[in-house]
């Protein structure tokens, strides 16, 4: 039986087959990588691989965006055209949540991200990914916020819009139904 952060085979076979089918779909954002080296990192990862099925349950559409030749990672991003829909509504962190006197949200993003195993996007990778198309031209995601604004109550968004991207502030308490957060993995 597999454990809470390994896929059951049947999940990890069907998990993988549809991750080589955006990778084939989308070449432009991994030039130079072999679709093999990542299966073969991927399969001696089992709770990585569990943490890419958080991402595409929750509608993240994760695909690869780039090698680290230090450390031989290779970097997942959420490469769906808006914030993943089941990531959405989500105030930035517990302090935030407990903050909220009323009408809480179901979740923060940060405890959402470490439950599933990964990151928020910083803003330098958000506007990375922004080079590989156009991202969040209806939504916004949270992103990774700098400590000297949270310490103050604000964190940051981004989104696309007029075909720029924008960095945003907000309290981190708010959330909004079309407001959701990226991640990024490292296998």
């Amino acid at each position: 039986m597999a454990s809470k952060r390994e896929l059951p085979v049947e999940r990890r076979e069907e998990l993988l087959s549809t991750l080589k089918a955006r990778f084939e779909q989308n070449k432009a954002r991994h030039n130079g990588i072999k679709w093999d080296d990542v299966q073969a990192r991927l399969e001696a990862s089992p709770e990585k691989l569990w943490s890419l099925g958080e991402m595409e349950r929750t509608g993240g559409q994760p695909d690869v965006v780039g090698h680290d030749p230090k450390t031989g990672e290779y970097i997942f991003f959420d490469c769906s055209p808006e914030s993943p829909d089941g990531r959405r509504s989500l105030c930035y962190d517990r302090e935030a949540w407990l903050a909220r006197k009323e009408h809480k949200p179901k979740d923060t993003a940060i405890d959402m991200a470490e439950a599933m195993g990964i990151e928020l996007l910083t803003e330098a990778q958000y506007r990375a990914l922004q080079k590989l198309g156009k991202f969040d031209l209806k939504t916004s995601s949270w992103v990774k916020t700098p400590e000297n604004i949270r310490r103050l109550g604000g964190a940051v968004f981004c989104d696309r819009r007029y075909d720029t991207i924008f960095l945003y502030h907000n309290g981190a308490e708010s959330y909004y139904a079309a407001r959701g957060f990226r991640g990024v993995l490292r296998v």
